[in-house]
């Protein structure tokens, strides 16, 4: 086993894919689950699942997210959009554009990473609580900040090691929205297992679940200029706090939750008070996939069409 824990979070499933791993749940999505997957195309028809990047507008759904910058790349000290190359010699025809963008990566649609996410976890078995994620990777040496060396960004759990996987499998659809409308509905255990009885959906280990609210299509209608209520009070959430939510998303062995709200969850509204007895995750989800079973989240996806 690997020296990075001596013992792991309660309910988690490090070192069960091996001492170093780093997809999590991604490794039960096998070669027979891509075929599964495969097997129940009827249609053949194609849709994407990614709202435009300078979507939802703004930055009240999250602050310190804003919206992509888009300029044209330079090249010898001037723009390079709608550039004839006849300016560098006459006998150029072509015209070229060439662009850039600063962007916020969890700004519209995304992937969590293992890296997004971790806790302060007594890994060590010291009575000393560290910063650490996934498997026991560590805060300042896996994970680095902007003034540590070789930082910022993951040296593991990161983006690219779920890009490589291709993340392909048999997906399940769980549509929310037609059970709740955009109503802000707080989903546990018990309503999310009558809404799948109710529309006949099984779940099976390695599913990718999605879970459509109606959230993206929203976002869509508001055209890039959302207001708070809108943001804050709309449409089904997990209900992170329920306990038998979080042991069914153990025990189903899905492999991702794909969702088109913001953060899956409800979450700490900025400004709120929260009344807390103990320490706890603020978001019980993200800690409970992200860190203890490495199972990746996804947020703001366009669904509707799908579903």
């Amino acid at each position: 086993m690997s020296q990075r824990w001596t013992h792991r979070p309660e309910g988690s499933n490090w070192g069960d894919f091996g001492a170093d791993d780093q997809l999590g749940r991604l490794n039960l999505l096998t070669r027979e689950k891509v075929l599964q997957g495969v097997a129940e195309v009827k249609e053949g028809r194609a849709f994407c699942l990614s709202l435009p990047l300078d979507y939802p507008g703004g930055n009240l759904l999250s602050p310190g997210r804003h919206p992509p910058e888009l300029r044209a790349a330079m090249r010898d000290g001037q723009p390079f959009m709608n550039f004839p190359l006849s300016h560098r010699d006459p006998h150029f025809t072509d015209v070229v554009c060439d662009d850039m963008v600063l962007i916020h990566l969890q700004y519209s649609s995304q992937w969590d990473s293992l890296a997004h996410m971790g806790s302060l976890f007594d890994a060590d078995g010291d009575g000393e609580a560290e910063m650490v994620f996934y498997n026991g990777y560590r805060a300042g040496e896996h994970v680095k900040g902007p003034n540590e060396e070789a930082g910022p960004g993951a040296l593991s759990l990161g983006i690219e090691t779920m890009a490589e996987t291709s993340v392909q499998g048999r997906g399940v659809m769980v549509d929310l929205h037609a059970h709740f409308g955009r109503a802000r509905e707080q989903v546990g255990y018990d309503s999310l297992m009558r809404v799948m009885e109710t529309d006949s959906v099984t779940v099976e280990s390695g599913d990718m679940l999605c879970l459509h609210t109606g959230f993206g299509a929203m976002l869509l209608e508001l055209e890039r200029n959302p207001d708070w209520d809108s943001l804050h009070n709309s449409c089904s959430v997990l209900d992170g706090h329920d306990e038998r939510l979080l042991e069914w998303i153990t025990d189903s062995g899905i492999a991702t939750i794909c969702t088109d709200n913001f953060a899956v969850e409800e979450y700490p509204k900025v400004g709120e008070e929260l009344s807390l007895d103990r320490q706890q995750a603020a978001y019980p989800i993200h800690e409970h996939c992200l860190f203890k079973l490495g199972l990746p989240l996804a947020e703001l996806w366009h669904l509707t069409e799908l579903a």
